[in-house]
């Protein structure tokens, strides 16, 4: 008799078939590359007439990333402070605007296109189109000068001010104000994150809404005791993207290519991206573990 998979079996098997393309990629384009660097790491590259040699010298490399070089461990400690400020400030503009989103309202999709645009002006596509000549686009720079004019015409002790006499603590009021003059940057930050959580918003069984409108649930308790705990997996999924995101491109990257393609010491840029990989992996753990206390499956 042929034995049938249990639900979990099945749903395991689909995890599998999920990752499947990844884990391919993974083994034939990106499992040498990851191999080669940790040698690099712990050796001296010497180009030789027939192509390069290595030296095996230990931890020479991580040493002088660490106690040597002046300016790798001054990067990565700003790269990590930036982070910690800009994950909060994203992660609450893109539930907000996820939240918006989920209204109906006429012009919805269009307006869900236009906070997913600048994902898409940022990965590059459309400056490789350009500078291919597959398109042309005219006024760009005079519209980012303006956009530029603009920011600069904010005064943020506007808001300082107003927020500061409704008794809110200073710190919280300049982390608000930071994040008004620098919302164009949250916002081309925030498009995936709008996404994933508008997916997650959708999920919600609007039955879970009737029930707390009959009970005399106002839209703020709605929101704490119903959305905000239905949407805390995505949460979680969203402070990891993000952490990878900005990570991704960053001062550090920029100074580990310096390092290896400018500089030739590609010993040294192996060891100062292991490195960088060994502190956002720790970075992940903790917040995942943090987080993952407080969040709330439903089933």
């Amino acid at each position: 008799m042929k034995r049938r998979l249990t639900l979990t079996q099945k749903r395991s098997l689909l995890g599998i078939f999920f990752i499947l393309p990844w884990l391919i990629g993974f083994v034939f384009l990106f499992l040498t590359p990851l191999l080669e660097s940790i040698r690099f790491s712990f050796s001296e590259l010497k180009v030789a007439p027939n192509g390069f040699t290595l030296e095996f010298i230990g931890i020479e490399n991580f040493r002088a990333a660490l106690a040597v070089d002046p300016d790798f461990n001054r990067v990565l400690t700003q790269s990590v402070l930036e982070m910690v400020y800009d994950v909060p400030m994203i992660l609450f503009f893109s539930l907000f605007t996820a939240a918006l989103l989920n209204q109906k309202f006429r012009g919805r999709s269009v307006a869900r296109a236009v906070f997913f645009l600048p994902v898409i002006l940022a990965s590059g596509a459309v400056e490789a189109a350009q500078q291919s000549g597959l398109i042309q686009l005219t006024g760009s720079s005079e519209a980012a000068q303006e956009l530029a004019q603009q920011q600069m015409g904010f005064d943020p002790m506007i808001v300082i001010r107003m927020l500061g006499n409704a008794g809110i603590p200073l710190w919280f009021v300049e982390y608000i104000a930071e994040a008004i003059t620098r919302i164009y940057e949250i916002i081309s930050s925030s498009g995936v994150q709008i996404l994933i959580f508008l997916a997650a918003l959708q999920s919600v069984p609007a039955s879970m809404y009737e029930v707390a409108k009959i009970d005399g649930a106002t839209a703020y308790e709605s929101f704490w005791k119903i959305t905000f705990p239905m949407v805390s997996p995505l949460v979680l999924t969203n402070v990891i993207y993000t952490i990878i995101d900005s990570f991704g491109d960053s001062p550090v990257t920029e100074r580990i290519y310096q390092t290896a393609f400018q500089a030739q010491n590609f010993g040294l840029s192996a060891a100062m991206a292991w490195l960088y990989t060994i502190a956002v992996s720790l970075l992940l753990i903790i917040i995942g573990y943090l987080i993952s206390r407080r969040v709330f499956y439903h089933n």
